[in-house]
């Protein structure tokens, strides 16, 4: 981090510049000469000379105009899809077949877990104990 030289604070780089030898052109001076403000004109100004920046617009103008498409307008149409295809009708005894099939399997995987569970706890358990 740099430290300020002179008799400049912190706050200097944070500050817009001033109006004299070392002011950026183009861009307003924090306070005007005649130590007043007033409000920015407004209606159209004349455009900037070449080379420099036009100054940022004062507010938002709203969205633009949008004008709605003819009353019958649509995209042109070039293929007609399909008509939805039948599915097969489903089987709901075999469904409920394989349902309980993989259930028990699942349960089966769960109590095999929790036999080894309960295995290695009681070795630990027995390690700390004796």
């Amino acid at each position: 981090m740099t430290t300020p030289s002179g008799g400049s604070t912190p706050d200097d780089y944070w500050r817009r510049p001033g109006t004299g030898a070392d002011a950026v052109p183009n861009h307003p001076p924090a306070t005007p000469p005649g130590g007043h403000t007033s409000p920015p004109p407004s209606g159209p100004t004349s455009p900037p000379p070449s080379g420099y920046a036009s100054p940022p617009p004062s507010g938002y103008a709203g969205p633009p105009p949008s004008v709605p498409p003819p009353s019958g307008w649509r995209p042109p149409v070039h293929l007609q899809p399909a008509p939805p295809r039948r599915l097969p009708p489903q089987d709901m005894a075999d469904l409920d077949a394989a349902e309980q099939r993989s259930q028990r399997v699942t349960y089966g995987f769960g109590a095999a877990a929790a036999v080894v569970l309960v295995v290695l706890v009681c070795l630990l358990c027995s390690r700390v104990i004796f």
